[in-house]
């Protein structure tokens, strides 16, 4: 018998201080001791998941009620959840063409650093330091209030009853969708701190403007220099204008949009659709020095409702914040009506 069939599972591995599920089961089973075995290529998780016979996708997957046959595989479920939840924020997350860092905390507090010189934000003025004079200053400093974090999940309300017998890729698809509308709360989030400041920086200036055109591009362009203009956010009304930019429509611009679904400026910045953005206005900034992201812990599950309740309600969230950085590191274009 291998060694993972024998380890004891039981709720308790959730609440190791600093360690998930699977870290927890790697610590007792290390991915290390099956190279060059069958198993190799399965992590901890995958490997107890094998243990039971439960299969989370495809033709054949598993139905709820595998999990539940004992109180070992139980323990199982909450992770699957976790993971299915993580797969659907992965597939709909711009947070990374937002923000510069994600920083992990396990605590509910944190203090960004604030960066500048002397003369302002970096990065200052270029000039030559005369020899015996002093070199500008690069002054890091604790920011002098905390980052606001928010909640953001669902509430999964079912019954053991209603989902017992029903094939887990299915239920994995509504997890997903969960994912999805975490991610997109958190794209919310990271653009209010750009609009309206994070407490200690304030909110970017939104320069007046018509019907956005590539000449509004081009000012945007050199208002963020030295800056780069990698990304571009905007909600559903903006973007419908953008797309009708005729540059927007240049061969190149119009295959890679036509064959992988990828927005793109004339200017090569990556366009985010932000749905819940207000319907006139239009952000842009350098998404290595913009924001950072303070993420407290990873997707948090109840894990003993799902294990001892058997799914009748349990939350499913994350908490994280966001900071601006470089306050001259995003500017924006308020569009007419």
């Amino acid at each position: 018998m291998a060694y993972y069939e024998n380890i004891n599972l039981e709720k308790g591995m959730y609440s190791t201080p600093g360690k998930t599920f699977t870290q927890v089961l790697e610590s007792l089973d290390s991915s290390d001791n099956y190279r060059g075995t069958p198993l190799e290529g399965l992590d901890a998780y995958q490997r107890q998941l094998k243990r039971f016979a439960i299969k989370v996708s495809g033709p054949q997957s598993s139905t709820v009620e595998q999990f539940f046959q004992s109180s070992a595989s139980a323990a199982l479920f909450p992770e699957y959840v976790a993971r299915a939840v993580a797969q659907g924020m992965e597939g709909a997350d711009c947070i990374q063409d937002l923000v510069a860092a994600v920083t992990k905390i396990d605590a509910l507090d944190y203090r960004t650093v604030d960066v500048g010189t002397g003369d302002g934000e970096l990065p200052p003025a270029m000039g030559v330091t005369a020899e015996g004079a002093q070199l500008p200053a690069t002054n890091i400093r604790t920011s002098a209030g905390l980052v606001r974090m928010k909640k953001r999940g669902r509430m999964l309300v079912s019954s053991y009853e209603a989902l017992r017998f029903q094939k887990l890729d299915v239920l994995t698809v509504t997890l997903k969708q969960i994912g999805a509308y975490i991610a997109a709360a958190q794209a919310q989030d990271a653009v209010d701190v750009l609009v309206n400041g994070d407490g200690n920086k304030e909110g970017i200036s939104f320069a007046p403007g018509g019907t956005p055109n590539y000449g509004d591009f081009v000012g945007l362009w050199a208002s963020l220099s030295p800056y780069e203009l990698n990304t571009v956010a905007a909600g559903t009304a903006v973007i419908q204008k953008l797309l009708q930019v005729p540059e927007f429509k240049d061969a190149q611009a119009g295959m890679n949009f036509q064959g992988t679904g990828r927005l793109c400026t004339p200017l090569g910045a990556k366009l985010i659709h932000v749905p819940s953005m207000a319907a006139n206005k239009l952000i842009v900034l350098d998404r290595n020095a913009a924001l950072e992201m303070v993420q407290s812990g990873d997707i948090t599950v109840d894990y003993d409702k799902l294990i001892d309740r058997q799914l009748e309600r349990a939350a499913i969230s994350m908490t994280c914040g966001f900071a601006r950085i470089f306050e001259a590191a995003a500017a924006g274009l308020e569009c007419a009506g």
